[in-house]
């Protein structure tokens, strides 16, 4: 029988090669008799873009000769592509290199199409940041003031692209209407709890029905300090984004082609060829990640100590975006304070083991995926002299995991379908750690 550690790190493996480009692209392209008469553009943000374009190429029906386009992709994501540009840029604060590749494919790349051409939008997790066009009257550095704050705040996935795409001119439909008239399908990795496409990525290509408004009380709300120039923007109305009913969106098709769901139900099978009944909570939790913990924690001490509502042993598997107020000086990372906070509730419990990680081997600002924990991860961080909760005050879990030897580390995945959560409870293990 496979370790504790080496049965989740398999449950991960799974659910990664269900989300992969190149097993989930070819089942939605075009067959040979549905290919335009015109051009087909291919383009796209995200970080799977990149292997989502290797894969229409690898399975074009027709010439793949005939695609152009421009992709692009996180640092460190790109794939080599024959006849699509692939262009690298940061993330999740945008850069001027970008900003450049996003204005391009605006002004350039889908400049001019007729109705007989086809756009083929690959969008995936990471896509808001890549897709950096301030609007007009605002400028790069404005969005970087703003997305920092942002993402240290607290706020969900949906309320920060909310305020993303009310300053930006490419996101929330708005790459959509410069692709008029020609038809428009775009599909679409989903990293975002729910699967609402005008939320991943920001939407690019389908309407938005949210608001200046909405986007000011997202400030508001998490008190955010924002440039003059970004507020006065948003309070004019300037930045008001397409709604769903605008007729540019009666050209456009959305697919989704991975999702968390589908993650989660890889991995459950996996665990069934492991001998173990895997039980999925949801692929769309949110919250402060820690307060999450206490509330899986609570769970899986339910399951080892009563047998309910599940018996011993299984998986509890669970997907979603939670967040991280970061407080402290450390680096955040949404699976590893999970984590930290898991292991301070199990205090030690003898048959509970756990592993969390974002699928796109990014976890906050780190190049780390996630951790694991086991019945022994507190006591080994008092012999570091490192108390779980100094740790979590600090939002330092990847430097306790680091120093433990217990991170996880997968490289880009070029796959990005949202936190990946999975405890394993084996009473049948069930001994005091010494």
């Amino acid at each position: 029988m496979p370790s504790p550690r080496e049965t989740l790190r398999a449950l991960l493996d799974a659910a990664l090669a269900a989300a992969l480009p190149e097993r989930v692209v070819a089942a939605h392209l075009p067959t040979a008799d549905e290919l335009p008469a015109g051009r087909v553009i291919v383009i796209g943000a995200g970080k799977a873009s990149a292997a989502m374009a290797k894969a229409v190429e690898d399975h074009w029906p027709g010439d793949p000769a005939r695609l152009g386009g421009l992709v692009i992709t996180r640092y460190g994501h790109g794939v080599a592509c024959r006849h699509i540009e692939i262009v690298e840029a940061a993330h999740p604060v945008p850069d001027a290199a970008g900003c450049a590749a996003a204005h391009r494919m605006l002004a350039d790349t889908v400049h001019g199409l007729t109705a007989d051409d086809l756009v083929l939008c690959l969008i995936s997790g990471g896509g808001s940041a890549l897709l950096a066009v301030p609007a007009e009257g605002l400028s790069l550095t404005d969005k970087q003031v703003v997305g920092r704050a942002l993402l240290a705040s607290g706020a969900t996935i949906a309320e920060i692209n909310c305020v993303r795409k009310h300053l930006s001119a490419i996101k929330g439909g708005r790459l959509a209407l410069a692709c008029q008239p020609a038809r428009v399908l775009t599909l679409l990795i989903s990293d975002v709890p729910g699967d609402d496409p005008a939320i991943i990525a920001s939407g690019p290509t389908v309407g938005d029905p949210g608001s200046c408004a909405d986007a000011l009380a997202v400030l508001a709300k998490y008190a955010i300090a924002v440039p003059d120039a970004v507020r006065a923007h948003l309070e004019s109305g300037r930045g008001e984004t397409p709604k769903p009913d605008h007729p540019a969106f009666a050209h456009c098709e959305t697919r989704l082609i991975a999702t968390p769901q589908m993650a989660l139900e890889a991995a459950a099978r996996c665990a069934a060829e492991l001998g173990l009944t895997a039980h999925i909570l949801s692929d769309a939790i949110e919250g402060e990640s820690r307060d999450v913990a206490l509330v899986h924690a609570a769970l899986a001490c339910q399951v080892a100590g009563r047998g309910q509502p599940f018996s011993s042993p299984c998986v509890i598997l669970s997907g979603g975006e939670t967040t991280v107020t970061v407080r402290g000086t450390g680096s955040g990372g949404r699976n590893v304070e999970f984590l930290v906070a898991l292991a301070k509730a199990l205090n030690g419990h003898p048959a509970i083991h756990a592993l969390a990680a974002d699928t796109d081997g990014i976890d906050g600002a780190a190049e780390i995926a996630g951790a694991l924990i086991d019945p022994s991860t507190p006591t080994r961080a008092a012999a570091l002299g490192r108390r779980l909760a100094d740790v979590l005050a600090d939002n330092d879990g990847h430097g306790l995991f680091q120093a433990l030897g217990d991170s996880v580390i997968t490289g880009p995945t070029l796959t990005n379908v949202n936190d990946f959560r999975a405890i394993l409870i084996d009473t049948s293990t069930d001994k005091p750690v010494s």
